[in-house]
């Protein structure tokens, strides 16, 4: 069709139509695709990344400022190199973390091959309180560790809710760890012990193993109990036949064949372990599942569990006693309580000779390093006789 004119008449004419407008090339078209395509990838990620940073932030405030305890879940951090060093592997300042027991057990129970450690280490004394809150003896243990900051390490496993009300520069300060209900009585109390020794070989700078309660004192100055355990050839775990109701008779038939009758201990929860003894029974699950489900009272896992263990599998390695003096003359089910009018000078004295026994290859008197139970109000005058008892 052509278009219309006026001729020199003023007449209409119509004449040849314009070509149509040429479509549109195809390489243009592709390049508006690309661009198209390249925004929305890019909007999706944006959008992606924001929800991340912003779930990893809260992840990271929920954890708290805890990095070291577990290898790194991401090397996309905003520090790598300190998330991958050794200083944090070795060494965990930070002691609470998200691990199960089952978690936390296998995390412990790794042991290296190579015998060499590469850094400087300076073996250390692990002190590991079970108790129920507060800690009231606390200042005699201040008085005791103090000027020795490089070889000791403190670790508290309290009830779950519980924050221990120290200052910042008490030893006790931030050295609490993941807890769970604990039932005297109960198989809960093995695995409170076994959970404080599993946080405590996290730091392999710890070579020995203190198990203490909120009501223990030292009766020997710092030196001298780290020499003794640091020096000694065997941990110190109780572990005797005792054929009565309250020894062979807790001994349930359904544990055979894993553990006969003949093979069964008893002994006191108040133990100390080398670093070796500690990773063993940190990663048994069968023995400790075989207690769980058979020893219920009147049977007690906390007095049967470690001593029957230690006594099938390591027997040569313990000496088969405690360091921890408890007084159980006056009968019941519970030790005697010594409070403010029961503290002298002597009474630390008698606690020191009460027994010989044997250390290494001979006998000795000193073989209590701490004692249980003080009351409370006994703090004070244990306080008084530090410069006396403790000096030594």
């Amino acid at each position: 069709m052509k278009p219309a004119s006026r001729n020199k008449a003023g007449k209409m004419e119509v004449g040849p139509c314009p070509p149509p407008p040429p479509p549109p090339r195809k390489d243009s078209f592709r390049g508006l695709l690309k661009t198209v395509s390249a925004v929305i990838i890019f909007a999706v990620a944006a959008v992606v990344s924001l929800w991340t940073v912003a779930r990893s932030s809260s992840h990271h405030h929920h954890l708290g400022s805890r990095p070291g305890l577990l290898f790194p879940m991401s090397i996309h951090t905003a520090n790598c190199e300190s998330s991958l060093r050794l200083e944090g592997f070795v060494r965990p300042s930070h002691l609470l973390h998200e691990m199960s027991d089952e978690e936390l057990f296998w995390r412990a129970s790794m042991v290296p091959k190579v015998e060499e450690y590469p850094f400087r280490r300076v073996p250390k004394v692990a002190f590991m309180f079970l108790t129920r809150g507060p800690l009231p003896l606390s200042p005699l243990w201040e008085e005791f560790l103090k000027g020795h900051e490089d070889l000791y390490s403190i670790y508290v496993h309290t009830i779950p809710g519980y924050n221990l009300n120290v200052s910042q520069s008490s030893a006790f300060y931030g050295r609490q760890i993941p807890n769970k209900v604990v039932r005297w009585g109960s198989i809960s109390m093995v695995d409170a012990e076994k959970r404080l020794l599993a946080n405590a070989l996290l730091d392999f700078s710890n070579e020995r193993f203190v198990l203490l309660s909120e009501s223990c004192i030292p009766v020997y100055g710092f030196p001298t109990v780290y020499k003794y355990l640091m020096r000694s050839a065997h941990s110190f775990v109780q572990s005797f036949d005792e054929n009565s109701p309250l020894g062979r008779g807790r001994y349930n038939h359904r544990m055979a064949p894993d553990i006969v009758l003949s093979q069964w201990r008893k002994g006191s929860e108040w133990l100390e372990l080398s670093r070796s003894l500690a990773v063993e029974v940190v990663a048994d699950f069968k023995y400790h599942f075989l207690f769980r489900k058979y020893c219920q009272p009147p049977c007690y896992a906390d007095e049967h569990y470690f001593p029957t263990y230690f006594n099938m599998f390591h027997g040569a390695l313990i000496a088969n006693r405690s360091i921890t003096w408890v007084d159980w003359s006056r009968g019941g089910p519970h030790p005697a309580t010594y409070g403010y009018q029961n503290i002298t000078k002597d009474l630390i004295q008698s606690i020191r000779e009460s027994k010989i026994c044997k250390y290494n290859s001979g006998a000795t008197t000193m073989c209590f390093l701490f004692a249980r139970k003080f009351a409370p109000d006994a703090l004070e005058l244990l306080l008084n006789l530090t410069s006396a008892v403790m000096s030594s």
